[in-house]
């Protein structure tokens, strides 16, 4: 893969920007925070009801500044989408940590295969948010930016920029193409369609293909453990 992405003619053309829907972004932000209330007490990295307020009030803020579509450009709502993210990335590998720390050293979540499953997959699911919203917030400056113009030479390739015959007019990366990213990269443990060229978006590829490995083989196994 040599050279620049060239973007489809249509998108470069002059257009009044057309952002994305603020919806979906919202709704992975609060699944994000009800897993967070579930999880037991010592997978969290604060009280039930501190990390959640945190991202609500953030989220709200985002909301209030930049309602319906993500179209404005700012910095204060930049600085805001960022802290939001990392609030919940911080949590997210917080919650990872403790749980391996768990299973390693034989804590209570682990003595039912049950409730082990129960709170691996919780803990799996808000690290697949967490990443997807990272990736959505980062590429190409943000969906506000992406929304004004896509970058030449982007940090993640979807297939309709290698193939712009593949695009339709306009077209632009959603909330659900990071989502659909952020899961196909847990699971494989690998780029599937998507490729990271710019370094953050490797590291960051990588390092949530390891930390999904670690969840799912040691809750596996540790399950299977208990059973047997």
């Amino acid at each position: 893969m040599t050279g620049r992405i060239s973007e489809p003619p249509e998108s470069r053309s002059r257009r009044e920007p057309v952002g994305e829907a603020r919806w979906p972004m919202g709704m992975a932000v609060v699944t994000a925070m009800v897993l967070t209330i579930l999880l037991p007490d010592d997978l969290r990295l604060a009280p039930r009801w501190v990390l959640p307020t945190v991202e609500g009030l953030l989220l709200l803020a985002l909301v209030a500044g930049d309602p319906g579509r993500i179209d404005r450009r700012s910095t204060a709502l930049r600085t805001l989408s960022i802290a939001l993210v990392g609030v919940l990335a911080l949590s997210a590998v917080w919650s990872t940590v403790q749980l391996i720390d768990d299973i390693l050293r034989g804590g209570k979540e682990t003595s039912s295969a049950t409730g082990l499953l129960q709170t691996g997959g919780t803990v799996w699911a808000c690290t697949v948010l967490a990443f997807s919203l990272l990736y959505f917030e980062l590429d190409g400056g943000g969906a506000a930016a992406r929304a004004h113009r896509l970058p030449r030479t982007p940090a993640l390739a979807f297939p309709q920029q290698l193939n712009p015959e593949l695009a339709s007019a306009g077209w632009r990366p959603r909330y659900v193409d990071y989502l659909y990213l952020g899961l196909t990269n847990a699971t494989a443990f690998s780029p599937t369609d998507v490729m990271p060229l710019a370094p953050w978006a490797k590291i960051a590829m990588g390092l949530q293909s390891l930390v999904s490995l670690l969840i799912l083989g040691l809750v596996v196994a540790r399950a299977i453990n208990v059973l047997a």
